[in-house]
C-alpha cells in the first residue's frame, strides 16, 4: 500500500474542513432564503400611464410617494401588460397564464379555467401567508362596481379576507363636467366609461381610494406580526376623473396643460382596427376639453399618489420597511391624446406599456430597461420569498434584474387587445401589431429607434417584407406555445 505523506493528511483534513464549512455556509444561505418570509405589498393603480409619474419624467404631475418606492427599488421602463384592458390583464397576472391560454379575454374570473391551480396570492396563502385584497385586484367595474360596492369578477379562493371600498364616483358632490360627446355643454355629469371631470367637495375619505388606503393601513397594523400578501387596488385615475378639490390647483387653469404633438395624416397608413376606440374625433372633444381631460387625469393621479403615501407610512410605522417587498404597477397604460387617441385598448406603447417598480429590502435602487411582462410578477415574487415556483407558470423569473439591471430574460414582450383581435410582439427595436390571427384586418410595424412615437407604419413597404414575414411566423409560434398549457390536463 502506498504511503501518504504526513503533510498530505494535513491538506486532506483541511480540504474536508473547508468543504464542510463551505457546505454549511451554503446550506445556511439556502436556509435563510427558504426561511425568509418577506411580506408582499402589491399596489396597483387603474388605467395609469407611466408618463404621468414624476419618477418616469413627468414635470407637471408630481407623484412623490410613488417616487419613494422608485428611490428604494428597481424602476422598469419597458414592462408590458398582457391585455390592454382591465379584465384580461388582471386575470393574467393573477393566474399566471396569458389571456389566450385561459380564454379569459373579457371581464371574468379565471377560476373556471384554472380549476384548483393556485393564483398568485393564493400560492402565498397556501404557504402560510395572510392574503388579503382591498378593492380592485381582479376585475371590478368602474364606476359601476365601485358605486355598488360588490366583488366584481373577484376570486374568493385567492384570499384570507377581502374588502371593497364603495364611493360616489361621478355622483360625488362638486363641480362636474362631461367632456365626451358633449360639444354643446348641455349634458350633465354622467356615469359609465365616460370622460367626466369632477372637482369634488369633501376630503379623501369621501372616495373609494381614500377608504382603500385607510383599510390597508388598518390591515398592516393588524397583521404586522405575521407574513402577509396584501393587494391594494386603487381605482384612480380610471374615469371618471374624480378627486377632492385640493388636488386640482396645480393643473389649473386647464388651458396651460400641454397636449401631445398632432401630425396631419397620422392615421392614413394604419388599418382601421388600429384606430383606437376613443379618439378626439369620435368623442367630440375640442382642444379645451382635451386639455381639461389631461388636467383631470393628473389630479386623479395626484390623489391616488397621496393614498399610496398613507400606505407606505403605515408600513414604516409598523417597522416593516426592511421586511416587505413593495410592488407598484398598473393593469395597462393609457393614451392622453397621443395620435389623437384616448384611454386604453390600443396596442401602441402608451396603452400596452405599464409602470412597474419593485422594491426589495437590501437591494440597491436601479433603472432596468430590459423587456418584462406583468406575467413575470408571480414567479419572481415567489422566488424572492423562498417559495416554490410552479413550473406551469407562463411568466419568467426576473429576480436577477434586481441585482443586475442589465440582465435580460426575454427578447420579446407579448400583449393582446382581444376586442380588436389584436396582438403585439414588442422587441427592443420593433413593435409588430397584427389584427386577427391571419392578419386579414391589417398589420402595423414600427421602428421604435428611428420612430419612437410610432408615426410611420412600415408594414406595407416592400423592403420590410422579410421582417413582417418573420414576425408573422413568430406570432404563430408564440400563440401555439401559449395555448400549449396544462389547463386541459389533470
Amino acid at each position: 500500500m502506498k504511503k501518504i505523506p504526513c503533510f498530505a493528511f494535513t491538506l486532506l483534513a483541511l480540504a474536508c474542513l473547508l468543504s464542510t464549512e463551505t457546505n454549511s455556509t451554503a446550506n445556511a444561505a439556502e436556509s435563510t432564503v427558504a426561511d425568509q418570509k418577506y411580506n408582499v405589498l402589491f399596489i396597483i393603480s387603474d388605467d395609469l400611464t407611466s408618463t404621468a409619474l414624476s419618477c418616469y419624467g413627468n414635470k407637471v404631475c408630481h407623484t412623490p410617494n410613488i417616487d419613494r418606492i422608485a428611490a428604494r427599488g428597481t424602476r422598469f421602463t419597458r414592462t408590458y401588460c398582457q391585455g390592454t384592458y382591465c379584465g384580461p390583464s388582471r386575470a393574467s397576472f393573477m393566474s399566471g397564464y396569458y389571456p389566450h391560454a385561459t380564454g379569459v379575454l373579457g371581464y371574468k374570473s379565471p377560476r373556471p379555467q384554472i380549476g384548483d391551480r393556485a393564483t398568485w396570492s393564493q400560492h402565498f396563502k397556501n404557504n402560510g401567508y395572510y392574503a388579503a385584497r382591498v378593492s380592485k385586484i381582479f376585475h371590478m367595474g368602474v364606476p359601476g362596481g365601485i358605486e355598488d360596492g360588490g366583488h366584481g369578477a373577484d376570486d374568493e379562493a385567492s384570499w384570507s379576507e377581502r374588502f371593497n371600498s364603495g364611493g360616489p364616483e361621478w355622483k360625488a358632490p362638486g363641480d362636474g363636467e362631461t367632456l365626451e360627446n358633449n360639444p354643446d355643454g348641455k349634458k350633465p355629469a354622467v356615469g359609465g366609461n365616460t370622460f367626466v371631470v369632477v372637482e369634488a367637495d369633501g376630503d379623501d375619505m369621501v372616495h373609494s381610494d381614500g377608504k382603500t388606503a385607510a383599510k390597508a393601513v388598518e390591515l398592516i397594523d393588524k397583521h404586522k406580526d405575521e407574513p402577509f400578501w396584501l393587494g391594494v387596488g386603487f381605482v384612480r385615475p380610471h374615469v371618471p376623473f374624480v378627486a377632492p378639490r385640493s388636488y386640482y390647483p396645480p393643473f389649473k387653469p386647464y388651458n396651460k396643460m400641454l397636449l401631445p404633438e398632432k401630425v396631419d395624416g397620422d392615421w392614413d397608413d394604419i388599418p382601421k382596427a388600429g384606430i383606437n376606440y376613443k379618439t378626439s374625433v369620435n368623442m367630440k372633444m375640442d382642444i379645451r376639453r382635451q386639455k381639461k381631460a389631461v388636467g383631470g387625469y393628473y389630479a386623479s393621479v395626484a390623489f391616488m399618489d397621496a393614498q399610496v403615501g398613507k400606505v407606505l407610512n403605515a408600513l414604516n410605522k409598523a417597522g416593516l420597511d426592511d421586511k416587505t417587498i413593495v410592488i407598484f404597477t398598473s393593469d395597462h397604460g393609457y393614451h392622453l391624446g397621443e395620435h389623437d387617441f384616448w384611454a386604453k385598448v390600443s396596442l401602441r406603447d402608451e396603452s400596452s406599456g405599464v409602470p412597474l417598480i419593485i422594491s426589495v429590502p437590501g437591494k440597491q435602487p436601479a433603472v432596468c430597461n430590459s423587456l418584462t411582462e406583468l406575467l413575470d410578477l408571480y414567479p419572481t415574487i415567489s422566488r424572492l420569498c423562498g417559495l416554490e415556483v410552479p413550473e406551469r407558470l407562463q411568466g419568467k423569473d426576473i429576480s436577477a434584474m434586481l441585482d443586475d439591471p442589465t440582465a435580460q430574460v426575454r427578447d420579446t414582450a407579448f400583449s393582446v387587445a382581444p376586442a380588436r383581435k389584436g396582438f403585439l410582439l414588442r422587441e427592443n427595436r420593433y413593435a409588430y401589431i397584427q389584427y386577427k390571427e391571419d392578419a386579414s384586418a391589417g398589420i402595423e410595424l414600427f421602428d421604435t429607434q428611428q420612430d419612437p412615437q410610432q408615426y410611420t407604419n412600415l408594414a406595407a413597404q416592400s423592403e420590410h417584407k422579410p421582417l413582417v414575414d418573420r414576425f408573422k411566423a413568430k406570432l404563430a409560434a408564440k400563440l401555439a406555445t401559449v395555448r400549449n398549457n396544462d389547463l386541459g390536463r389533470n
